[in-house]
């Protein structure tokens, strides 16, 4: 199966991935009993569950396994695999992902883990439990067969699907100084990794507006409504493809009852951006249509934003450590650019190299049609491991 650039894997290089190649069950039923655990963002003892299920496969592999609280989040695992390397004076390789998913509290109980023709379905099983499993089997693969010559640590995330409020600075802090950085997000549908991503940015608004008798008294009202609705026609037109700015109003809640014009209406709204755009010269665009007083008597103001850097481009020389080794096991990869928003920004951001969607191939993220593909598993795993011990 492999070709001339494992021809002079040492023996220890060869066990690595013989293991790997027979973990495809194992594989599956940590995934099955991840997935069967809720963790939407800030569901605190769901993530916290997630994160005890993986520990116990790795420290069961003698891996040590540290939780960091975050309250209201859950907890962040770190996990080392030959930590002596860094008195060696060598800087680790970190293998990252997320254990919260943007899915309602119940959602398991509707659609738990199920597998049919090749494919595992359920909550999170691709955005990103799978890449999480695979991670975890990598650095197990590396605990029990050896090989390393550097640290190589595992880091795992609780509040990344929101924009990691709470764990953007941690992250950074934690990277900095890394030799590289493979965030397991899911492989494109394509089979191809991420090399570059748009930001993101999300703003929360409300508007105030004048209480009054839709029938009696109509004209002594201000609908906070009306004036959301021509905010939100604004907001939709700073989308523009040639820069590839997007803006999508996804939430508003509103009004009292029907007979009433409404005092008062919220919405929450969604930017993407890639890094050539300014994101503070785009936040000023629109604060000014949520402080413009769309209809008399109105006034609107933002009330949170959150962002996500973008992903600056992956180093072409980490793009082609990955390749080769995806090649010697017989299939072939290339880089692709996604507005999907991810903790790999962040990473990219402090100058750490970084290489994005190396966890098995899925599709429809965040939706109910949400899948694993279940054969790329292993090839996949057996490609960052390969990465990993090839790494200068």
């Amino acid at each position: 199966m492999l070709n001339t650039l494992n021809e002079g894997l040492l023996p220890v290089r060869a066990q690595v991935l013989d293991w790997l190649a027979r973990q495809q069950q194992s594989m599956q039923d940590l995934l099955q009993k991840v997935v069967n655990i809720e963790s939407g963002s800030r569901n605190e003892a769901g993530v916290t569950a997630v994160a005890h299920a993986l520990a116990e496969r790795l420290q069961a592999a003698g891996v040590p396994v540290q939780f960091e609280p975050v309250p209201g989040y859950g907890v962040l695992l770190h996990a080392q695999v030959n930590p002596e390397g860094a008195e060696a004076g060598g800087a680790p390789i970190i293998l990252m992902g997320h254990m919260d998913t943007v899915f309602p509290d119940g959602t398991v109980a509707k659609r738990p883990y199920r597998e049919e023709a090749g494919r595992a379905y359920g909550p999170g099983v691709a955005d990103m439990k799978s890449g999480l499993v695979l991670n975890v089997f990598v650095a197990e693969a590396f605990a029990r067969c050896g090989a390393l010559q550097a640290p190589l640590h595992l880091f795992f995330s609780c509040d990344e699907e929101i924009g990691s409020p709470a764990t953007r600075d941690l992250i950074m802090a934690r990277v900095r100084g890394a030799r590289a950085v493979f965030n397991a997000e899911p492989g494109r549908v394509s089979g191809n990794v991420v090399t570059s991503r748009k930001g993101s940015m999300v703003v929360e608004f409300e508007v105030q507006g004048v209480a009054a008798h839709a029938g009696i008294n109509h004209a002594a009202g201000a609908s906070a409504i009306e004036a959301l609705a021509r905010k939100t026609l604004a907001l939709h037109a700073l989308t523009d493809p040639a820069t590839g700015v997007t803006c999508n109003v996804g939430v508003v809640q509103g009004g009292i009852v029907p007979n009433m014009v409404a005092p008062h209406a919220r919405a929450e709204v969604d930017l993407r951006f890639t890094a050539d755009t300014d994101p503070d010269q785009l936040l000023g665009r629109v604060r000014a249509i949520v402080e413009e007083e769309s209809v008399p008597r109105t006034q609107g103001r933002i009330t949170t934003t959150r962002r996500t850097m973008p992903m600056k481009p992956t180093p072409d020389d980490l793009l082609a450590l990955y390749q080769q080794g995806a090649r010697a096991l017989g299939f072939e990869v290339q880089g692709e650019f996604t507005g999907g928003a991810a903790d790999s920004g962040l990473t990219a951001s402090v100058g750490v190299p970084t290489l994005c969607a190396t966890g098995p191939v899925g599709g429809h993220a965040h939706t109910e049609r949400e899948y694993c593909e279940l054969s790329t598993f292993v090839p996949r795993a057996q490609a960052v491991a390969l990465a990993v011990l090839s790494h200068p």
